[in-house]
């Protein structure tokens, strides 16, 4: 071979090297949805999948310029399960990014080995304070919430409305301890005393004994953290007892969200605290709710909106790497400095990655769980222990 050839031989090589190392740049990024699609939570999990997707499709079905594989795992919300199941997306099935889950217990593993492979992780519920606390790391964000934020909020609003002596009661769980916890932090800084904090095992919804307790104390309000079946149930005895004619029920927004039908007049003018709430009638939110609606033939609620958000959240740090994820410190730093525009309203991402966001006051008006005020604005989890 001449020099001259050997010279048009490596040029031709070399721009085919280029052109293969664009083509895998610029291929289907894979994305692991380790949620619930069975059980308990299947509504969540299929609503967190639905808002993702959305988000996904209004991008024309690519993030960063890359279109998007998606590969579904059904976590069974099995803390005993999770690790194989989240090792399996990330060595098996070779995914760029993992998005999950609904159960603290699941999310918790998820985050070990998020954190261990460097996968990045987006929880797009999970409120789990040491998410975002000592388990947190530059490759592992949230969407959603920290248990503390609802709870700390609701304790503000309670005490701020005269309230001074106050009873907490929860199953005896991580989430449920979080969220008492949150409510207690709130409540006492601002001039209350929780006098006593019940529980019962989980998921046990035997409640009478506790009502008994309740109302022989006469506090002046009763904060509960329960959520699915045993929220309806929980509400629905204590209005039976006749307790929510004389000692208000306070809760964060799981114990109404998914329940109204359920509970029926039991629920009417309860105030709870979420980051969401029905009838925000803002632009954003309206378009949004049209828009899923139109698409699944079903109304958003709160885990739709988070999943929605996750999508959002990965555009952003896609767009930022051109879509090349390995780019790890530049994704992080794009969300890091982003406002998220959110159905729920614009929020930031905390040093932490946790939403920094504001908590409406909502109450149980029919169906809905209608906005009354914003009972903080752009409350940022404490993030306890997380070491970034």
């Amino acid at each position: 071979m001449t020099p001259r050839h050997a010279r048009t031989a490596l040029a031709t090589l070399a721009l085919a090297c280029v052109a293969t190392l664009g083509h895998a740049q610029q291929g289907k990024l894979k994305v692991g949805l380790m949620l619930p699609f069975s059980g308990t939570y299947t509504a969540l999990g299929a609503a967190i999948e639905n808002g993702f997707k959305l988000r996904v499709e209004e991008q024309g079905g690519k993030l960063g310029g890359r279109e998007i594989e998606y590969v579904r795992v059904d976590d069974e919300s099995d803390p005993a399960k999770a690790t194989d199941n989240v090792n399996k997306l990330i060595k098996r099935d070779n995914v760029d990014v993992i998005v999950g889950t609904v159960h603290s217990g699941v999310a918790m593993a998820m985050a070990k080995a998020a954190k261990e492979s460097g996968t990045v992780l987006i929880v797009p519920n999970a409120g789990a304070d040491a998410v975002t606390g000592p388990m947190c790391a530059p490759n592992i964000f949230r969407s959603s919430f920290s248990n503390w934020q609802p709870a700390y909020a609701m304790g503000e609003v309670a005490a701020k409305q005269g309230k001074k002596k106050a009873i907490t009661i929860t199953w005896k769980y991580a989430a449920g301890d979080e969220s008492v916890g949150g409510f207690r932090e709130g409540f006492e800084k601002n001039g209350g005393q929780v006098v006593k904090q019940l529980n019962v095992p989980f998921p046990n919804v035997e409640f009478q004994a506790l009502l008994t307790e309740i109302a022989a104390a006469k506090p002046d309000a009763v904060y509960a953290f329960f959520a699915g079946g045993g929220a309806v149930k929980f509400v629905k005895d204590y209005a039976a007892a006749g307790l929510n004619k004389t000692i208000p029920l306070y809760g964060p927004g799981f114990l109404t969200d998914g329940t109204l039908d359920a509970q029926g007049d039991a629920a009417q003018g309860m105030l709870t605290t979420l980051h969401y709430a029905d009838g925000l009638g803002t632009p954003r939110d309206n378009a949004f709710r049209t828009a899923y609606a139109k698409a699944y033939k079903l109304q958003p609620d709160v885990y739709a909106v988070q999943g929605y958000d996750a999508a959002q959240m990965l555009a952003i740090g896609l767009a930022a790497v051109k879509g090349d994820i390995s780019k790890k410190a530049e994704f992080a730093s794009a969300i890091e400095k982003a406002k998220i525009d959110s159905p729920r309203g614009p929020f930031s991402i905390s040093k932490s990655h946790n939403p920094v966001q504001d908590i409406y006051l909502r109450k149980v008006e029919g169906k809905e769980n209608k906005m009354v005020s914003i009972a903080v604005k752009n409350l940022a989890d404490p993030a306890r222990g997380c070491k970034l």
